[in-house]
């Protein structure tokens, strides 16, 4: 299978939007070491995952352009010479959609509109693959999910998403542009931004704990969280990328794996060797948007590509540790 990845991207022209975060970075320093030709493309916007660090070791081998998915006039220059484009651009905070729902939706719905508008006019035949979210099941019914779930989003950010998702299908069917998309657990891993809560749960407790501060759980703590690390993660961004029959689906994307949110916790304290929980009542804002217990099924695309996760969550939290360790000053 690496043989086969090697050839399929050795001077493949990718495009990576939100190329600077950290699903987006790491899929470029995986392509570039494959030989791939790397346009990375990113608006910086302050507060998300955005750091020019997270491509230092690739900094001279890839295409850097400083472009927001909002801005039309802009995109057509760096989607035309491009064979696969990887949609990570978008807004990342669900409490922050329900404060401001324009700006969610001007980023996580026109942008992506802009995008396909721009491949149709362009050329029809790049390759998109987007990037969902298992929040667009809103509150679960049954798990493990799988695909079919019913979709009943709860804020303006999943609801955003599953729009956008919706678009992409749309465009596929109606104009036969090759798209995937891929509906994402709980990433966590390196190159995650650590600044604030918002983004990556896991990378926001493991900086607590390095630090010595309470860690809150909300409630009990045993809602069940899927998991899955950034290295998993990319393998399957980049085997589905390469998968024609692929073209068309929505795949759950975790590690099937349903983990008390506590125990995660309690990993971070424990391999980390500081911090404390301090357990307190759901906030009046969580309350009406906690999805309850969620586990990806992941047997649809386990039956379409040659993936599996690898990393489980101890051992995941012991890498990211492992990482900020090192360069923790470059995401604070």
């Amino acid at each position: 299978m690496i043989e086969m990845m090697l050839e399929y991207y050795k001077d493949k022209k990718i495009l990576i939007f939100g190329g600077l975060g950290m699903i987006g970075s790491t899929i470029a320093n995986k392509l570039v070491k494959m030989g791939a030709k790397v346009t990375i493309a990113d608006s910086r916007i302050v507060p998300y995952g955005a750091n020019i660090f997270n491509i230092k070791l690739i900094l001279n081998s890839v295409k850097l352009r400083n472009i927001d998915i909002r801005d039309r006039d802009k995109l057509a220059s760096v989607i035309d010479d491009n064979e696969i484009v990887f949609c990570l651009a978008g807004q990342v905070s669900h409490n922050d959609s329900i404060r401001d729902p324009f700006l969610d939706a001007d980023i996580n719905y026109i942008g992506h509109l802009n995008i396909l508008e721009t491949v149709k006019n362009v050329n029809r035949k790049i390759k998109l693959v987007y990037s969902g979210t298992r929040l667009q099941y809103g509150r679960i019914e049954e798990n493990p999910v799988n695909e079919n779930h019913p979709q009943k989003p709860l804020t303006p950010y999943s609801l955003n998403k599953s729009a956008a998702e919706n678009l992409y299908l749309f465009y596929n069917r109606v104009y036969g542009i090759p798209v995937i998309s891929l509906r994402i657990s709980n990433p966590y891993g390196p190159r995650g931004q650590m600044k604030h809560y918002k983004y990556g749960i896991v990378n926001w407790f493991i900086r607590q704990a390095m630090e010595g501060n309470d860690i809150n759980i909300y409630g009990s703590g045993e809602q069940l969280r899927d998991y899955i690390y950034i290295d998993d993660l990319v393998d399957l961004f980049v085997k589905v990328a390469m998968t024609p029959k692929a073209e068309g689906n929505v795949f759950n994307s975790g590690s099937g794996i349903g983990v008390p949110f506590k125990n995660m916790v309690k990993t971070v304290i424990n391999i980390v060797k500081s911090g404390h929980i301090n357990y307190i009542p759901w906030p009046e804002d969580y309350v009406h948007i906690e999805t309850g217990d969620y586990v990806s099924d992941i047997s649809k695309i386990k039956s379409v590509i040659n993936w599996k996760p690898k990393v489980d969550i101890v051992e995941g939290i012991k890498k990211t540790f492992i990482y900020y360790e090192k360069y923790l000053e470059n995401y604070i």
